[in-house]
C-alpha cells in the first residue's frame, strides 16, 4: 500500500476504529488494512448463523407464549420488567404511526419484526421474575433440547452470544475475539431449538472456511 492509500484507508476509518488492528500489526498500515479486510468478512459469515439463531429463537418463544396466554399480542397480558414494557409500547405506537395514514392494521408479527434480539433475551434473565408467569408454563417449551431447564443458565449463554451479534452489528472489532468459541456456542444454542435447524445452519455456514483465510500478517 502507497503512502497515499495508507492515508486515504485512515481517513476514512479513522485513526480510532484503525488502532486495534495497527495495534496488531505493530504500525503496518497495509497489514492492518489486510486484517480489517478479514474482519469484516468474518463478521459477514457469522451473519448467517446469528440471523438463523436470532429469527428462530424469537419466532419459538412468540409462538409458546402466544399460545400459553391465547393472543397473538402475548405482552399485553404480562407486565414485563424495566424498561421493556415501555419499549414494546414504544414499538406499537410507531407502527400505528406509520400503518394507519396507509391504511394498514399492525400485526403481531409487525412488533415482533421490530423487537430486537436484547428483548428476547431479557425475558430469560435471571434477574427478572418471570420463572411462574413465562418461563414454568411456556418458555422452556421454545428450547425442547434444553436439558438443563433453568433459565438463568439459558440466559448464561444466549447474552455473550447476543453481545457477540451486537459488535459484528456495529461493524466492530472481533478478529481478536474467540472466534471458534463463538461459533461453537452458536451451534450449541440453535441445538436447543432444534436439531434440524442445527444441521440446516451447519450446511449453509461459511464461518470455518473465512475463519482459515485469515492473512498472514508475517513480522507485523
Amino acid at each position: 500500500m502507497t503512502g497515499s492509500s495508507a492515508d486515504w484507508v485512515i481517513e476514512v476509518l479513522s485513526p480510532a476504529r484503525m488502532a486495534p488492528y495497527l495495534a496488531q500489526t505493530n504500525g503496518d498500515v497495509d497489514a492492518a488494512f489486510r486484517l480489517y479486510q478479514w474482519n469484516l468478512s468474518v463478521c459477514t459469515a457469522f451473519y448467517d448463523p446469528l440471523h438463523w439463531l436470532e429469527v428462530a429463537a424469537r419466532n419459538a418463544m412468540h409462538d409458546v407464549l402466544r399460545d400459553h396466554f391465547g393472543t397473538e399480542f402475548w405482552w399485553q397480558k404480562v407486565q414485563l420488567v424495566g424498561t421493556w414494557q415501555a419499549k414494546v409500547e414504544r414499538v406499537e405506537a410507531q407502527l400505528k404511526e406509520r400503518f394507519t395514514p396507509a391504511g394498514r392494521t399492525m400485526t403481531a408479527d409487525d412488533v415482533v419484526a421490530e423487537l430486537n434480539f436484547g428483548f428476547w433475551v431479557s425475558l430469560v434473565t435471571r434477574g427478572n421474575s418471570y420463572d411462574r408467569t413465562l418461563w414454568v408454563p411456556a418458555l422452556h417449551r421454545a428450547f425442547p433440547n434444553f436439558s438443563d431447564g433453568r433459565r438463568r443458565k439459558l440466559h448464561d449463554e444466549l447474552n455473550p452470544v447476543r453481545l457477540f451479534r451486537n459488535r459484528i452489528m456495529h461493524y466492530e472489532p472481533i478478529f481478536n475475539r474467540r472466534l471458534l468459541d463463538y461459533h461453537r456456542d452458536i451451534y450449541r444454542l440453535l441445538g436447543y431449538l432444534s436439531t434440524k435447524l442445527k444441521a440446516e445452519t451447519r450446511r449453509l455456514d461459511r464461518v470455518p472456511q473465512v475463519l482459515a483465510e485469515r492473512p498472514d500478517l508475517g513480522g507485523a
